[in-house]
């Protein structure tokens, strides 16, 4: 028999109701978080050219500050997200924006490589732990009807803050300087902090295994419904989850192992193709003889096709599949880039290819990242998703040190963007992999993903 619980019951709230004003909140303030969140990862790979300059170093020299960001992604998602299980999806979110938020405004004021590789590494922990419980939480607020839809919008955020990050540094740099647009980067996130503090719900999934939580649970949901004539007498029924070291375990329990390594393979691939066009395309660009400006606008399109790619990601995923649109999506990547290495560089050539590169690379992130919230019950939610983002900043961090150390060999561009076809074949083929595997035709269904398991 199905027992009642706090977390069932918000289903039952969420989804036999119209979309609240509690819930367009918390989906736009998530959004605006990933749009911070884009724009403070993104912004040092436009910046790259200029601040090796001021450092009196060149742009390759720059590869380990790269590396230690991307590194400190990484560890954010492994422990943040993990803790977020434990202490409240809420509470970690907020310490992970005011985390990048300081330390991105600290980046102003480097004088050395040294203190901006310490600066980058310590925005990225806070950077990778925001979007994990991002996720959580939208996960957890949506309608069962929208859940991938909605997703998929929270991963508009991110190429849409890296779209911006483009147009601020190609129409201010010249005249603010690289230090002030740092400034910008890290003071938003903290006025944003605030407003994180004062309007966004905790999980109700975290609370209803906190002790003495019905008052706050209660509230929530007079919030998500304030005309329900009578809270459920099993709010206060409480329940204990497993810890944090239990729910990693669970990743690897039989029915999920599989499917837990499958998801992380082009996880870590993707991300590598991701950040290494985000990181080192502009550079490339300028060692191919083409001017800075055709890099910044190259990367802005790449970003606008990651904005259109996660819009219509849900409505492809819910109309064809998950696995079916992320096959269709790498095997698009590879034709694209074996395209790109054979042609000259050229704005005909190069301008559209960043552009479907966007909607492929970035449509197949949010998709991923939809995919993983969808695999996971809700009290291991944060844990999952957490540790898959996780692995996948270790193809985040080879990409930008494979580029850097590609441009010291002396790699041409047509060189390197053959070698990058490479990741994009294992991702197919991890995907393909789990096409087969039984345990993954157990998926969610759309009506079932991300809030009923």
């Amino acid at each position: 028999m199905h027992t009642p619980t706090p977390s069932n019951i918000l289903c039952d709230v969420v989804d036999a109701r119209p979309v609240s004003r509690l819930q367009w909140e918390g989906l736009a303030l998530c959004v605006l978080v990933a749009v911070l969140d884009g724009f403070d990862t993104q912004i040092v790979g436009f910046l790259v050219t200029a601040m090796a300059s001021t450092l009196n170093v060149t742009p390759q020299a720059l590869a380990p500050v790269f590396a230690a960001g991307l590194f400190g992604l990484m560890l954010g998602a492994l422990l943040l997200a993990p803790m977020a299980d434990r202490l409240g999806r809420k509470r970690i979110l907020v310490l992970s924006i005011l985390l990048f938020g300081t330390f991105a405004l600290l980046t102003a004021f480097v004088n050395n490589v040294s203190q901006l590789l310490v600066v980058r590494f310590l925005t990225g922990i806070g950077l990778g732990g925001a979007i994990p419980n991002l996720v959580a939480l939208i996960s957890e607020y949506s309608p069962r009807r929208y859940s991938r839809s909605a997703l998929t919008l929270l991963f508009c955020g991110m190429p849409l803050g890296a779209m911006l990050a483009g147009l601020t540094v190609d129409q201010l740099l010249a005249t603010w300087g690289w230090e002030n647009l740092f400034l910008i980067g890290g003071a938003l996130p903290l006025l944003v902090a605030g407003v994180v503090v004062w309007r966004l719900p905790e999980s109700v999934e975290f609370l209803s295994r906190q002790p003495g939580s019905r008052a706050a649970l209660s509230a929530i949901i007079k919030r998500l419904a304030p005309n329900l004539a009578e809270l459920p007498a099993s709010l206060g029924q409480l329940r204990q989850q497993a810890t944090s070291s239990t729910s990693l375990s669970r990743l690897f329990t039989a029915g999920m192992w599989r499917r837990t390594l499958l998801l992380w393979l082009p996880y870590a691939m993707n991300l590598l193709i991701l950040y290494f066009i985000m990181s080192w395309i502009p550079t490339l660009l300028v060692a191919a003889h083409a001017p800075l400006s055709m890099g910044i606008r190259a990367i802005i399109l790449f970003s606008l096709g990651g904005v259109i790619g996660s819009v219509v990601q849900g409505w492809l995923m819910n109309r064809w599949g998950s696995v079916n649109v992320l096959t269709i999506e790498f095997m698009g990547y590879l034709a694209i880039v074996l395209a790109l290495s054979q042609l000259p560089v050229s704005i005909y050539s190069l301008f559209p290819a960043m552009l479907l590169l966007g909607i492929l690379v970035q449509g197949a992130q949010a998709g991923l990242n939809a995919l993983a919230a969808e695999l996971y019950p809700q009290e291991i939610r944060s844990t999952g998703i957490g540790w898959a983002l996780g692995v996948g900043r270790v193809g985040s961090i080879t990409g930008p040190v494979c580029g850097g150390l590609m441009l010291a060999a002396g790699w041409v561009l047509t060189e390197i963007l053959s070698a990058a076809l490479v990741p994009g074949i294992i991702a197919l083929t991890a995907i393909t992999l789990l096409r087969l595997d039984p345990a993954s035709k157990q998926q969610p269904t759309p009506s079932q993903s991300v809030t009923h398991h």
